[in-house]
């Protein structure tokens, strides 16, 4: 998890500290931006709006860089969790423009001393049937896409530093629809300067050419696996809560850590797709700050 911070403006309050040295997102694989997980997507990019309000004074370039790992479920409603690895990379420029395995490629098209919107190009990985023979046989594969995301934080105030996140994503290719989400996260009394972290809810959203690109059955798959016909309805996906944290052991490295726990619900937790309607995640990376 790839995360900014300003060390020097870190004593205001307990809930301040983690706020003023603040911090961007982490990705366990490359180009995984946003294909699904038990992770909430606000964990891609928290701390980055409270860095503005407690550190104006943003350097021009920012950069991370390092190395992660992930334990998560195959796909979004597998019973079955494998390891993941990958670099872990965050570029700002000038409170612009970024380029992050959290939140992509892109740029705050607006923003204010308490909020921001951002529009980025990130990318989806799919869903393999050869990661569960057993149970996606016969589904075919969901295609690796990009993906568009638009997206905008808001932070309450200075002295209750909390973010209120909201984004809407389309995928072009794979499932061709439309997800997004909305949550809100709060740095945690205990942080220091060399210790901070953040924690949250989201609800998530998605149109049913998402729901059944993932947890829908056609005619097609029912007749090439062991499914019946099933139809996937528009509307909540999943609730989640994650944790996310970020340790200082020495001037230019830090380790980074996010937990999230994620519940299906409706038309995906009834899926005969889904073998488990519960999955959490858990990411680990150590990194370089230049």
């Amino acid at each position: 998890m790839v995360r900014r911070r300003d060390r020097k403006t870190a004593a205001v309050t307990p809930w301040l500290a983690a706020a003023a040295i603040a911090g961007t997102a982490f990705m366990p694989a490359p180009a995984r931006a946003q294909t699904p997980a038990p992770l909430q997507e606000w964990q891609y990019s928290a701390g980055v709006p409270l860095e503005k309000m407690m550190a104006p004074n943003i350097p021009t370039w920012q950069v991370a860089v390092g190395a992660a790992a992930a334990f998560q479920p195959r796909y979004d409603g597998a019973d079955r969790y494998h390891f993941e690895g990958g670099p872990s990379i965050d570029i700002r420029y000038s409170d612009l423009y970024f380029a992050s395995t959290g939140e992509g490629f892109g740029a705050n098209v607006a923003q204010g001393q308490n909020w921001r919107i951002s529009l980025a190009v990130a990318y989806d990985l799919g869903r393999r049937g050869q990661d569960d023979d057993e149970h996606l046989h016969g589904l075919g594969d969901i295609n690796p896409a990009p993906e568009l995301k638009l997206a905008a934080d808001y932070v309450v105030s200075q002295s209750f530093p909390l973010v209120l996140r909201a984004d809407i994503r389309r995928s072009f290719g794979g499932s061709n629809g439309w997800i997004g989400d909305v949550g809100a996260y709060l740095p945690l009394p205990g942080s220091s300067k060399t210790f901070f972290w953040f924690a949250g809810p989201s609800l998530t959203f998605a149109d049913s050419k998402y729901m059944n690109s993932w947890f829908g059955v056609n005619d097609t798959q029912a007749a090439n696996s062991q499914y019946s016909y099933y139809h996937a309805s528009a509307g909540l996906k999943s609730a989640g809560f994650g944790v996310s944290a970020i340790w200082f052991f020495q001037k230019h490295w830090f380790a980074a850590c996010d937990f999230a726990l994620e519940q299906l619900v409706g038309s995906a937790a009834r899926s005969p797709i889904t073998q488990r309607s519960s999955n959490g995640v858990l990411d680990l990376s150590i990194n370089y700050e230049f």
